[in-house]
């Protein structure tokens, strides 16, 4: 464990990305992190750096990614025929199976070090769904999980009514993640047509504006969704400065340099 951690993280959005720039990006800033890592090895306690973490929200152009034990199979449009869809595809290093990303979708790239707030992977996945279900609830549209399965989903108990609202797949090093998470907000749902949603071929996919029946405001669900993952994971969270933070205890920091030291 970091012998001190640190809950600043900086929010991100990078509006419409495309999917490689985004990827690259969170490369650098994951590899970053690894390196300061690293290097505090061979540091004593009171030399080491700070960690830093980062929240990327973005939106892609439509694209196709495919997991690294993903079955190619379940893309259901043959490659060379990706540009009549306007699509790309890339297979890529995160976890979990095909899914779709367009505009109308909030992805979310968490790039942290989960040594500045817990190391548990399964608790992880599950605050960030613990995210998207709470702010799915602002919306007065119910939402859990499914046994087994990652992802939050609308019915979740109702056989052949389930459908899925977000998809997961992360990567982790040294407990410094990055990938993430994609909650449809007001996605053009025919793409999914294109693929088997997550290998998954016996449950739908749905999104917030199907099931509200109205398009929503994607700063609106931006700026609920961010607060409740800051709330999740106790992190301060800022952007160009600011503050958004869970608890008073957080609150309390003179600036975005506040240390905290593990007991």
């Amino acid at each position: 464990m970091n012998a001190i951690i640190n809950r600043k993280t900086e929010f991100i959005d990078l509006g419409l990305k495309d999917y490689q720039q985004a990827w690259d990006y969170q490369v650098a800033l994951f590899e970053k992190i690894l390196a300061v890592k690293a290097a505090n090895r061979d540091r004593p306690v009171e030399q080491q750096q700070l960690t830093h973490n980062h929240l990327i929200f973005c939106e892609h152009p439509h694209v196709f990614t495919l997991g690294k034990t993903g079955d190619e199979k379940n893309l259901l449009v043959a490659k060379n025929e990706l540009s009549t869809v306007d699509a790309s595809y890339y297979h890529i290093n995160r976890g979990g199976d095909i899914t779709y990303h367009g505009p109308g979708q909030i992805v979310g790239y968490p790039i942290l070090d989960l040594e500045n707030f817990f190391t548990d992977i399964h608790k992880y996945m599950r605050l960030l769904e613990e995210s998207v279900i709470q702010t799915l609830r602002e919306f007065s549209v119910e939402a859990g999980r499914i046994s087994g399965l990652t992802g939050v989903w609308i019915e979740p108990d109702k056989p052949g009514k389930a459908r899925k609202i977000c998809a997961l797949g992360v990567k982790t090093s040294r407990w410094v993640t990055m990938h993430g998470f994609a909650f449809n907000v007001n996605s053009n749902l025919r793409y999914f047509d294109y693929i088997v949603p997550c290998g998954i071929n016996d449950k739908a996919v749905t999104s917030l504006q199907q099931e509200t029946g109205r398009e929503q405001d994607m700063n609106v669900v931006k700026t609920i969704l961010k607060e409740k993952i800051a709330e999740q994971f106790e992190m301060n969270l800022y952007d160009e400065g600011h503050y958004n933070s869970g608890s008073e205890e957080r609150n309390a920091g003179s600036g975005p340099e506040k240390k905290y030291r593990r007991e």
